[in-house]
């Protein structure tokens, strides 16, 4: 069970640069005006979110096998489940948002971007708080 704990936590962490990295990239396709750079930008976010995905769905996996294998229950996991939900939307979301600019929808600032790329940062405190510390 080990290993499972194991490639969990590697899935989980390469999500996770998947997650804080593509907001970054909207905050500069926001700032962009140059065709060729808007371009560029459109495709590192295309690539990023088509790797992301297979790292997600084996992080969920991963996840769901502990889950399951330990019979884990409490409050604590409740909530954690509950953010881990609100990172798939966050996910979801930012596939939209990659697909408006790639269309020339964007109607965001790089300011809302700024705030934006900060969700998965406090979704990652309090979840790992939730698992190392349990506090209910």
């Amino acid at each position: 069970m080990l290993w499972i704990k194991a490639l969990h936590i590697i899935f989980v962490i390469s999500w996770f640069a998947g997650l804080f990295y593509l907001p970054r990239l909207f905050v500069n396709h926001a700032m962009e005006t140059n065709d060729a750079a808007l371009a560029r930008l459109a495709l590192m976010e295309q690539k990023l979110y088509k790797f992301m995905l297979p790292l997600a769905v084996l992080a969920l996996a991963f996840g769901l096998w502990l889950w399951l294998a330990y019979g884990i229950t409490g409050a604590w996991l409740q909530l954690k489940l509950v953010l881990v939900s609100g990172l798939v939307a966050y996910h979801c979301y930012c596939g939209k948002i990659m697909r408006d600019f790639k269309t020339g929808r964007n109607t965001r600032s790089h300011v809302w971007y700024r705030w934006f790329n900060e969700i998965p940062v406090l979704v990652l405190f309090f979840v790992v708080i939730l698992v190392v510390v349990k506090p209910f």
